[in-house]
């Protein structure tokens, strides 16, 4: 299966470097993280992708979880740069800690096994960063491509390019992964902060931005596409039940209990398959029934009506809800978000602190 995710300190491992290869007398300016497993024939190119960097002053660790296909043993073996690690567990989230925890740059980039990066991908993370003091963690603008690169992951392509802005990432957080994670370089400082990928049952990065969120620290990306990601059939987050619907609305749960509603009451605003799926999300990581006073909705056949034993309001329920209720807008229909935000704009409500968006 290879590793690659559309959306992770075990140590101890041991390391088996390249024949030939001698390690760099000097500290990498940059830690490039690549676990491994069986990629084929993708892995070259994104090596080669990698090797071709304009800015030279790096390490890639590929980290092999237990591949038996040949491709790493294939792989260039006279550049002292490309270091290869064996992961001393077993999985996708114990090569990314041991890789990280191995890593010796002032900055940590991630890069998968099947993508590739354009040349310029480095030294513009890197100066955007030298430029931008107060950002942490920068991903990229993607172009996805692959057998499987149909229109939705096209829209999810268009709705991941146009937040660059720490602001927009941070106001649309709670919708989907914002940072695609082979695209991601964030400051070692950053990195000590968040300590290590969660090996849980729902998607590590997804887990991390929120994580990083909740702990101040600010995402952004440089203009222009510096990652190709590719979209096929193997990737693991077609294959992993961490990767499931499920699992992303649980991982969204999670934290908005743990930090982003704060205790306040809710409001689910869309009574369909998404909000009643909020409202599962929610009960599973032991929100309070009584904590959410119901679903809003437009739709006059549903308003009036029950859904998961809560009314269904019309959306003056929003109005004449408490001044602390949080709307949770589960509408994620093209066009919707505009037209919601402009309801909540002429009635005086702000996003990201009495409305927020999660589906």
């Amino acid at each position: 299966m290879v590793w690659s995710d559309s959306r992770g300190v075990r140590s101890g491992a041991c390391q088996r470097t390249l024949p030939l290869a001698v390690q760099k007398p000097m500290t990498p300016l940059i830690s490039i993280i690549m676990p491994v497993r069986d990629a084929g024939a993708n892995l070259a190119p994104a090596v080669a992708s990698i090797l071709s960097q304009t800015l030279p002053d790096w390490e890639l660790l590929l980290v092999d979880d237990h591949s038996s296909d040949g491709a790493i043993e294939a792989l260039p073996s006279d550049d002292s740069r490309l270091r290869i690690l064996r992961n001393p567990g077993r999985g996708l989230v114990p090569a990314l800690n041991h890789g990280f925890a191995q890593a010796q740059g002032a900055y940590l980039a991630r890069m998968d096994g099947d993508d590739l990066a354009e040349a310029n991908r480095l030294e513009v993370q890197f100066s955007y960063l030298q430029q931008h003091p107060q950002i942490d963690i920068v991903g990229s603008q993607v172009r996805i491509f692959g057998e499987l690169a149909g229109n939705g992951a096209l829209r999810y392509e268009h709705w991941l390019n146009q937040l660059r802005e720490p602001d927009a990432i941070a106001r649309e957080l709670f919708i989907e992964s914002p940072l695609p994670h082979p695209s991601v370089m964030l400051r070692r400082r950053a990195w000590q902060t968040l300590k290590c990928y969660d090996d849980g049952a729902g998607p590590e990065d997804y887990d991390l931005w929120l994580r990083a969120a909740e702990l101040g620290l600010q995402m952004a990306k440089p203009d222009g596409v510096l990652l190709h990601w590719r979209d096929h059939d193997g990737r693991l987050t077609r294959n992993d039940s961490r990767y499931s619907s499920e699992q992303f609305w649980r991982t969204k749960a999670r934290h908005l209990l743990r930090w982003r509603s704060a205790g306040r009451p809710l409001l689910i605003w869309g009574a369909g398959p998404s909000g009643a799926a909020v409202f599962d999300a929610l009960s599973a990581e032991g929100c309070a029934l009584e904590r959410i006073q119901g679903f809003l909705d437009l739709h006059p056949r549903r308003i009036g009506g029950r859904k998961r034993g809560l009314p269904v309001l019309a959306l003056d329920g929003a109005l004449s809800a408490a001044p602390e209720t949080l709307v949770l807008v589960a509408v994620g229909s093209a066009g919707a978000r505009e037209e919601i935000r402009q309801w909540f704009d002429q009635h005086q409500r702000v996003e990201g602190t009495d409305y927020l968006f999660v589906a």
